[in-house]
């Protein structure tokens, strides 16, 4: 090899481990969109260091983007078949999309190259319990075909409400206002509500949703304002802190939540009846639409499952899941703004009817439109790509052009990805993001946000917030027990 480029080589691999050095230090700091930058600077220097690729795969995982953390992994493996750290990260990243069966494949592995590593023992036990707990989940499960709804069993009259309980309590059969104050008062004291009258709401907010439209149209009058808050995953003090900002849901006082209520954040029980109970309260005070967390493989693994039996009981986990397949999909403001939890389609020239049309009541699909709705991401780029979630797919500034042009519509409203300053303009102003849980798992540092529509002109005002302080209860503090080892 002449010397200048053994030279050359050397001051790539030199420069390559600078920029690893410094993706390193932004992934201390939690700023993981900035190390995937750096790791991907590293990676061009130098393609054919296992390491980089692991790293980045790591912090893609950290923004949830499990199906590029999967992809950087594989990249790994193929680089290195010997590096344990690359099937350990495509491993964890399975098993955060509750692929149990993919991820214990990788642990086998690791296992098998470091078998004398008693974190990859552990590792590996839990996931084999939990690939045993599918399986047997999977052998006693009922066809969808002979399934009877939980809420037909269930007679919240007939449950005693014991003389000692001191909490707030519906009289007959209305949700007041005072109750629901009452009720917010109490959880914000660690205080439990009684199932009875938990019951009580959850089962008259089926009833509500039952009737709804897979998409629901909202009026704002003239001289009338609308407010639309993104995910709140579970922040009930974070959620709190928007009604002292915003004030309160009421008839003139308007919110739509556009999903993902529960799981990461460990108050998700308690966010849950609120949004509930305002629902129960005022119909037209609060419209709810379903996230890709509203279903029931995603409350298995982020904790909502695990801090309804904590809190509630076993009954209240099918419950919830029967009336999360009944919230609707999305929702059209005025007929020009559209809001859906993920975004856009596959394909071009889907109408509003046929929104309209799909069958809502069952767990998300892995794919087609309903999924596309819950799980779907904007990118820079024009067209479409691959999905960096693994699911759903990415859209382009021209995708969001033509659906609006189809539709007669003016602006895309949606949520699912956190964002530095709680919300981002893209797609030459025609998309919103915006996302109401600040400081997201408390390690994210992430602004909140809410966006405030005044009618007629439906211009965006978006307001920005900090966390506030919570009881001293981690995230993920319910989550599945395989998955707090990665957390």
């Amino acid at each position: 090899m002449p010397p200048s480029m053994s030279t050359e080589n050397s001051t790539d691999t030199s420069r390559a481990e600078e920029l690893k050095v410094l993706a390193n230090e932004a992934f201390k700091a939690h700023k993981y969109s900035l190390s995937i930058d750096l790791y991907t600077q590293a990676i061009e220097v130098n393609t054919e260091n296992a390491v980089y690729w692991a790293n980045r795969a790591f912090a893609h995982t950290k923004l949830e983007e499990y199906g590029s953390a999967i992809q950087d992994a594989t990249k790994a493996i193929e680089i290195d078949p010997k590096y344990s750290k690359g099937y350990y990260r495509r491993g964890a990243a399975y098993l955060a999309m509750g692929k149990f069966k993919e991820a214990l494949k990788d642990f086998q592995q690791v296992k098998k190259l470091c078998p004398n590593d008693p974190d990859a023992t552990k590792k590996l036990k839990e996931c084999e319990k939990a690939v045993m707990k599918l399986k047997f989940e999977e052998a006693i499960s009922v066809p969808e075909s002979e399934k009877r709804s939980v809420a037909d069993s269930i007679d919240y009259h007939t449950i005693d409400v014991e003389p000692q309980y001191l909490g707030a309590r519906i009289e007959g059969d209305v949700v007041t206002l005072d109750f629901v104050k009452k009720m917010m008062d109490d959880f914000k004291k660690q205080k439990c509500l009684h199932k009875r009258y938990a019951f009580q709401i959850v089962l008259q907010i089926r009833d509500l949703l039952q009737k709804l439209p897979s998409l629901v149209d909202i009026h704002v009058p003239d001289g009338k304002h609308f407010t639309v808050c993104g995910d709140v995953h579970g922040q009930f003090y974070d959620l709190m802190n928007i009604f002292e900002l915003n004030g309160l849901p009421s008839e003139d006082n308007p919110y739509l939540f556009n999903g993902d209520f529960v799981d990461r954040g460990s108050f998700s029980v308690e966010i849950i009846l609120t949004l509930f109970a305002f629902k129960c309260m005022s119909p037209s005070a609060i419209y709810l639409a379903r996230g890709n967390h509203e279903s029931k493989s995603m409350n298995k693994i982020y904790g909502f499952e695990g801090e309804v039996r904590s809190k509630l009981n076993d009954s209240f986990v099918e419950l919830f899941a029967e009336v999360f397949c009944c919230l609707p999909l999305a929702h059209v403001i005025n007929g020009k703004v559209f809001v859906v939890h993920g975004g856009l389609f596959s394909v071009d020239g889907v109408k509003l009817s046929d929104i309209r049309a799909i069958d809502r009541f069952c767990e998300p699909p892995e794919e087609g439109l309903m999924c596309e709705l819950l799980w779907s991401d904007p990118q820079p780029q024009l067209g479409r790509g691959p999905s960096k979630r693994g699911v759903g797919l990415s859209f382009g500034a021209d995708v969001t052009k033509r659906f609006l042009q189809d539709n007669n519509l003016d602006l895309v409203v949606r949520s699912h990805e956190v964002k530095d300053e709680g919300y981002e303009i893209e797609h030459d102003g025609k998309l919103i993001t915006v996302f109401s849980a600040p400081n997201y798992c408390d390690q994210m540092g992430n602004k909140g946000a809410f966006i405030r529509f005044e009618a007629p002109d439906l211009k965006p005002n978006i307001a920005t917030f900090s966390a506030v302080p919570h009881p001293d209860i981690k995230p993920m503090a319910y989550a599945n027990n395989f998955l707090r080892m990665f957390s």
